[in-house]
């Protein structure tokens, strides 16, 4: 008579626990706490004025559209320069995959505050790039690239490209070389090929990288500070100063709140493109 063997790939439900304990007691419960001294009113009641002198301030409403703004341009930076380089590092083999591996991680073992130091000595006006242009001819006075807008996305796109690259590289990774080999011999050039196969079947790694990079630039505080400076406030600065410089706990947390939703509903957006174009891939 057979004896039935047990399911090995059940497992019982509690061996998750400690992770939803973890998960309770470092997540779930400090987002409680947060939105309850959000709702916390100046006379001491309880209400939704906090909520309500965030959005009715139209400098605070610039602060969070210029924040998210700011992680877009990042994420599209990252994109632009990441995308060619996980094709290369993909479809290269030997010593320069390993190197350009090495490139993409060598950022990741620095301290982001060291990385960030070397862009205020790279954009300064006596920095790098306006010593090398000045000794070229091309400019007579220093550009402004430090706490500038310009420099501070390509701080913060240097910051964030192993976010990019990464998930990238292992999404492509997956993808069957034979399939480039068909669709060029179908007749299909280089470009029509990245269109029609490499983008789409890369898409996962694509939405995971835009996701990752865009949540770490809009919430890069060292990066910004430095980098920007006073003259450009960001939500990570302007939660900050609301609650030690100003001790106004309770419009902090309703910031964090509705900073907190503000990025949940343009991740929700990543994932709705990464679905649309996807199914326009396949049509």
């Amino acid at each position: 008579m057979p004896v039935a063997l047990p399911d090995v790939t059940t497992y019982p439900l509690r061996l998750a626990s400690p992770l939803a304990v973890f998960f309770a007691a470092f997540f779930a419960a400090p987002l409680v706490a947060l939105v309850g001294l959000s709702l916390r009113g100046a006379d001491g009641g309880f209400g939704l004025s906090q909520y309500a002198a965030f959005l009715g301030d139209g400098f605070s409403l610039g602060v969070l559209l210029g924040t998210l703004w700011l992680g877009l341009k990042v994420t599209a930076a990252c994109l632009v320069l990441g995308l060619p380089l996980a094709l290369v590092a993909t479809r290269a083999g030997g010593w320069v995959r390993g190197l350009i591996i090495l490139a993409v991680l060598t950022p990741l073992l620095t301290s982001v505050v060291i990385r960030t130091f070397a862009w205020i000595v790279i954009l300064g006006r006596q920095g790098v790039i306006n010593s090398l242009l000045s000794s070229l001819g091309l400019i007579e006075t220093p550009l402004r690239m430090l706490y500038a807008e310009g420099g501070l996305v390509a701080a913060l796109a240097q910051v964030q490209m192993p976010l990019m690259v990464l998930p990238l590289m292992t999404a492509l990774a997956r993808i069957d070389p034979s399939l480039w080999d068909a669709s060029e011999a179908l007749g299909a050039g280089r470009w029509r090929t990245f269109v029609r196969v490499t983008l789409p079947l890369c898409l996962p790694g694509l939405i995971a990288g835009s996701v990752l990079t865009f949540a770490a630039a809009i919430s890069g505080f060292i990066t910004q500070s430095l980098i920007g400076g006073g003259q450009m406030l960001f939500m990570p600065g302007y939660i900050y100063q609301q609650a030690i410089a100003l001790q106004n706990w309770p419009f902090a947390a309703a910031m964090s709140v509705i900073f907190l939703v503000a990025v949940l509903a343009v991740v929700l957006g990543f994932n709705a493109l990464g679905r649309l174009a996807r199914g326009y891939a396949q049509t």
